[in-house]
């Protein structure tokens, strides 16, 4: 069902139809030298016909104005084609029907039409006014367009009904998928990982006395399993909750431990990073705080598998107006064989990182940039405003991305 409304929204040079319609009529109504359509009538008709313009956004005023040009052109008896003129405050009346929900504007509209019709048919000098066809006309001119209006009214309002209807069943849809899923976690990866911990740290105190080397793999994987709980216990709380922005995934406070952490496990694969201080973060929501964590966490995974060790990897996040930009580089590993380093591959972390960027309102982009490889995110702040020069000035270019 397609809304009335909308089809004025796709076709908006409809309301100039009668600025070439009217003067048409008009001229195609005057024969020279037997009947002249006045020039007053001729001010009319185009007043009329640009007032038509506003009416989707002043419809009251619009029928109102309507009207009373109607009423004079109404008094002028025009022949022809000329005669159909005045009927644009019929168009006006059933505009303002479908847009105007208070009744008593819409009684006013009305009031006004129909002072309009009666009075160019009391001026009819060629036909008794008091007759049964007279209230027949009248009715006929006035009932037909509100009614029109009317009826177009409820349907907007019932395809209002309609989508609001499917949109909460869609909500609901994806509520109980995401509680399924959240069930699934919980009862499969949640438990296992819980196990594992348990497991690691019941071998820590077995080996107590062992290789110092031996305890400090445990300590880590311990705490990486650990962490890695933890974030199955957020993902959870954040799936079971219908409004994702609600939920604190990642405080602001714990983003630079967890950033650090992850270039601790870069460092310890034996590469050099270089981490810029972090700036304010506050002004992240929760899935903008999650987002910037998993793109320098996933970036820094890509790189302990595909950079050049002798070079050093840098994270810079800086702060703009209204965004954080994220940039991490590393120089890429040149296979042997290979003359350029090129490290395109088919892979899943660039594709879920793009997704999650654009789920925050963001964007990513990564690729070859001469010898370095470089992911560049854009995250918008929570108060930012979308569209400035500035921001722009920040966001990737959105061409060919290479999957790592």
């Amino acid at each position: 069902m397609i809304e009335p409304r909308a089809l004025l929204h796709r076709a908006p040079w409809g309301r100039a139809i009668p600025l070439v319609l009217v003067p048409l009529m008009l001229a195609a109504s005057s024969f020279p030298g037997q009947y002249q359509v006045p020039i007053w009538y001729w001010l009319a008709g185009l007043a009329a016909a640009a007032v038509f313009l506003i009416g989707d956004r002043a419809p009251l005023a619009t029928s109102i104005a309507s009207s009373a040009l109607a009423a004079v052109m109404f008094v002028g008896h025009a022949w022809g084609l000329a005669g159909l003129v005045p009927y644009l405050g019929a168009v006006g009346l059933a505009e303002a029907a479908m847009r105007v929900t208070e009744r008593g504007r819409v009684v006013t509209a009305t009031a006004c039409w129909a002072v309009a019709v009666v009075t160019g048919l009391g001026t009819e000098s060629y036909t008794d006014f008091w007759r049964t066809a007279t209230a027949v006309e009248a009715v006929a001119a006035v009932g037909l367009p509100l009614l029109l209006g009317l009826y177009l009214r409820a349907q907007r309002e019932l395809t209002q009904t309609y989508r609001l209807r499917a949109e909460e069943e869609a909500a609901r849809a994806r509520t109980a998928e995401r509680t399924a899923l959240a069930r699934e976690l919980h009862d499969l990866v949640a438990h296992h990982m819980a196990s594992i911990v348990l497991r690691i740290g019941v071998a820590r105190h077995v080996v107590a006395d062992a290789d110092p080397r031996v305890r400090g793999v445990l300590d880590d994987v311990h705490a990486t399993a650990s962490g890695a709980l933890t974030d199955i216990r957020r993902l959870l709380a954040a799936l079971r909750d219908p409004d994702l922005g609600q939920v604190a995934l990642v405080e602001p406070d714990a983003i630079p431990a967890e950033i650090e952490a992850a270039a601790a496990r870069t460092r310890a694969a034996g590469l050099t990073v270089d981490l810029a201080p972090l700036p304010d973060l506050t002004g992240l929501d929760a899935i903008g705080r999650l987002t910037l964590l998993r793109v320098v966490q996933e970036s820094l995974t890509n790189a302990m598998k595909y950079a050049d060790q002798a070079a050093a990897v840098t994270v810079r996040v800086t702060e703009g107006p209204d965004a954080l930009v994220v940039d991490v580089t590393n120089r890429r590993r040149i296979a042997e064989g290979e003359t350029t380093g090129d490290e395109s591959r088919s892979g899943h972390g660039l594709v879920g990182m793009t997704e999650r960027a654009s789920l925050a309102g963001g964007t990513l982009a990564a690729g070859p940039d001469g010898t370095q490889w470089r992911v560049h995110a854009w995250l918008p702040a929570a108060g930012g405003v979308e569209g400035s020069a500035e921001s722009e000035a920040g966001r990737p270019n959105r061409g060919t991305e290479d999957d790592r």
